[in-house]
């Protein structure tokens, strides 16, 4: 459907493919192949299961599923793979947040080099406090990648999470290069963006002025795909014109 519409790529949930046997991986590359639209990035990266902070952390287990998610990612033509995971590294009650913070950095510098080897970027999702407790602002997306240190680990700048902590913008300014992927999604529903505003255009306004090139995606929720879809596509595109008609 996406292909039909135009879209440009999709954007798939990883932990979901990392399940899957190999045969049915396969299937799904060739059906990926035949679609006509490829999965040029990949979202939703840990499951829940495999706890990356607190006592219960198991790095050695996360690293061995990130080694085949990835893996599997780069096979599927991926270039990003968002690292948001809320239920995997959310902090537990009572664990010491910077011991949190330091599991979430040693993890992430062990998967750079191996994002690295596959052609891929790990980007930093950061998440409004009703979804996570840790890694909530952009700017802590982005200190975390300044202290990960590690070039195939960087930020994603989500337009939501950003509204909802009604975080400044200057970020965006300050993070700079290290923006490697945006998600995109409208109001409190968290809906596909359907209508211009004012808003966001200045939104890409400031990616324009960063010089940013990379990928947008629309993640958000509808009742109608297909219309809302269609709409959404129409939006962004008129919105991207009308801010480089501005830059």
């Amino acid at each position: 459907m996406l292909a039909e519409l135009g879209f440009d790529y999709i954007e798939l949930s990883l932990s979901d493919i990392a399940a899957l046997p190999e045969s049915a991986f396969s299937a799904q590359v060739k059906r990926v192949e035949r679609s006509g639209i490829a999965c040029e990035a990949c979202n939703n990266f840990f499951p829940p299961r495999l706890r990356l902070t607190g006592p219960d952390a198991d790095p050695k287990a996360a690293l061995d599923y990130a080694g085949t998610a990835i893996a599997r990612a780069a096979q599927l033509g991926a270039g990003i793979i968002v690292f948001g995971s809320s239920g995997a590294k959310n902090v537990p009650a009572g664990f010491p947040y910077p011991t949190a913070w330091a599991q979430i950095v040693a993890l992430l510098q062990a998967l750079g080099p191996i994002a690295e080897h596959h052609g891929v970027t790990i980007a930093i999702e950061h998440l409004n406090k009703r979804e996570s407790n840790i890694v909530t602002l952009a700017a802590e997306g982005l200190k975390l990648a300044r202290e990960v240190g590690h070039d195939s680990v960087q930020l994603l700048i989500d337009y939501y999470h950003l509204t909802r902590e009604n975080e400044k913008w200057d970020v965006i300014s300050e993070a700079n290069a290290s923006i490697r992927h945006i998600h995109f999604a409208e109001g409190d529903l968290r809906a596909f963006p359907t209508k211009i505003r004012e808003e966001y255009i200045k939104f890409f306004n400031l990616l324009n002025t960063i010089k940013y090139s990379g990928r947008c995606s629309i993640e958000a929720f509808t009742d109608d795909f297909m219309t809302d879809a269609r709409s959404s596509l129409m939006t962004l595109k008129a919105m991207a014109n009308i801010s480089m008609m501005q830059s």
